[in-house]
This record gives structure tokens, C-alpha cells and sequence, in this order.
């Protein structure tokens, strides 16, 4: 069991950038792919970025390719998303989430709301 806590979350202006972070603790979660989901409030959780274990290759979504990088300090056992010129449509609830097999994450923390004023 891999348990994940995020954090960095709050309120900002179009524009502006928050950086997220994700712990992880227990079983190591060192190997695996590792990423970040949103959900919307009345929208389905969605994928945002994934990174893998080396950090050698990663994965964005189009709505954020080129304002969001991922990226990961394995001695630290964290994963890090930093988020620039942000939208008012970024504003959700972001997930971390680890070992990507099969399509899907394995692990999930439970999340830190981000809300991008106009």
C-alpha cells in the first residue's frame, strides 16, 4: 500500500502559477509511473500529467502541454506539478496518483483544490 499526500493547493489569479507536491509514504513507491488527475466540480476526473519512475519521459494532457510540468525527487519519495499562466478552467480539485498499469493509477491521495480566479 502506497499512501500519497498532496499539497500546495489554494486560490490565484489568471495568470498566476502554484506549484503542487505529492508525498509519497508506506510501501515505496519508488518504480513506479507517477501523476496528477483533476476533477471539475460537475465534470469527470480527468488526466493532467504523468511522469515516469527514471523521470526520463513524461505525459501532459493538451490543455496544459506547455504551461504544466512534472516532474520528481525520487530520494524524497515526492512528485511535483508546477502550474504556470494559469486558467479559470484549470480550477479543480488535483489528484496525485501512483502505478500506472493497464490504462489506470493504482494509488490515489485525496487531493488539493486549486481555484484560478478570473
Amino acid at each position: 500500500q502506497v499512501q500519497l499526500v498532496e499539497s500546495g493547493g489554494g486560490l490565484v489569479q489568471a495568470g498566476g502559477s502554484l506549484k503542487l507536491s505529492c508525498s509519497a509514504s508506506g510501501r515505496t513507491a519508488n518504480g513506479y509511473t507517477m501523476g496528477w488527475s483533476r476533477q471539475a466540480p460537475g465534470k469527470e476526473r480527468e488526466f493532467v500529467a504523468r511522469i515516469s519512475f527514471s523521470g526520463a519521459n513524461t505525459f501532459y494532457a493538451n490543455s496544459v502541454k506547455g504551461r504544466f510540468t512534472i516532474s520528481r525527487d525520487n530520494a524524497k519519495n515526492t512528485v511535483y506539478l508546477q502550474m504556470n499562466s494559469l486558467k479559470p478552467e484549470d480550477t479543480a480539485v488535483y489528484y496525485c496518483a501512483a502505478r500506472f498499469t493497464d490504462g489506470k493509477f493504482t494509488y490515489w491521495g485525496q487531493g488539493t483544490q486549486v481555484t484560478v480566479s478570473s
